[in-house]
């Protein structure tokens, strides 16, 4: 379940870094927003592994 809410806010963040691209805005909104979304997806994929 909670893999599946942070993939969801990983594709929110990555949404919002090209908005911020497309809006011309400082680059480092736009890298902090895709780290983010990394990182949610990251521990999404963590959440998927078995736990033993």
């Amino acid at each position: 379940m909670w893999s599946v809410l942070l993939t969801g806010l990983a594709g929110i963040l990555i949404g919002g870094g090209i908005s911020f691209r497309q809006q011309r805005k400082p680059l480092w909104t736009q890298v902090a927003f895709y780290v983010l979304a990394a990182m949610s997806l990251l521990a999404a994929y963590l959440l998927t592994l078995p736990a033993g």
